[in-house]
């Protein structure tokens, strides 16, 4: 598979198109990482918040790499075409389910968060003596902040397996945690209307259509998001 110049879009769609989430899971999150550096202003407070923003970002880059790397292992082993094929298909039914399972239609993923909040755990443990510098600790904080259970994270990074490289699985999820960037930073900065606006019904619903959409979407060439999501092979 070529790299081609959409991952990134891709990527920066899939973190926009979670934002309502992202804004009630994560608002707290950040927060929390705000209060725990005991900024004195709001300079020091935007300072903590971005580095550890970047920690998070950082995060997923790194396993979206990992995981692209391990799709083009898989890629490699079959026919090309063909393997492409069955890629775009996953992908689509990845999105399908995690859209779905937003708006309460199907059922989430939650079977994954025990493994992982445990890996989330051990990560914590391990970067927590960082906590007491001014500098490091935030992006530490961030790092572990990036290995947290989410099923919008898991959409992404299940789709970054899917470019079939390093470089195309970390580029996409640096473009989704772009894409998550502003709706987190306003709600640790206490802007709250998107995190109400997720905890309506009607909200997931219409948002998890519109991800399931997207996703299947992508099957079809002459959609405008058919290269969004996945290499052109």
């Amino acid at each position: 598979m070529e790299f081609n110049e959409f991952t990134l879009m891709g990527g920066i769609l899939l973190g926009l198109a979670s934002s309502l989430h992202c804004a009630a899971m994560c608002g707290g999150i950040a927060s929390g990482v705000v209060f725990l550096f005991h900024p004195q202003d709001t300079r020091g407070r935007v300072r903590v918040l971005f580095s550890a923003q970047a920690g998070r970002i950082a995060a997923y880059g790194a396993a979206g790499a990992l995981l692209g790397a391990f799709g083009a292992g898989l890629y490699g082993a079959f026919d090309h075409a063909a393997a492409y094929r069955l890629l775009q298909w996953a992908g689509a039914a990845t999105l399908m389910w995690i859209g779905l399972s937003v708006a309460g239609l199907l059922p989430s993923l939650a079977t994954l968060d025990r493994p992982v909040a445990a890996f989330s755990q051990a990560v914590s443990a391990r970067l927590s003596r960082f906590r007491s510098y001014t500098v490091t600790g935030p992006i530490a904080a961030g790092l572990a902040w990036g290995t947290v259970p989410c099923p919008m994270v898991y959409a992404a990074l299940f789709t970054a397996t899917l470019t079939g490289s390093a470089l195309g699985g970390g580029t996409l999820m640096l473009g989704f945690g772009l894409g998550t960037l502003p709706a987190v930073t306003a709600t640790a900065f206490g802007i709250t209307t998107l995190a109400r606006v997720e905890a309506r019904a009607v909200a997931r619903g219409i948002i998890g259509v519109a991800i399931a959409v997207l996703g299947f979407s992508t099957l079809y060439p002459a959609s405008p998001t058919a290269g969004l999501l996945c290499l052109t092979p």
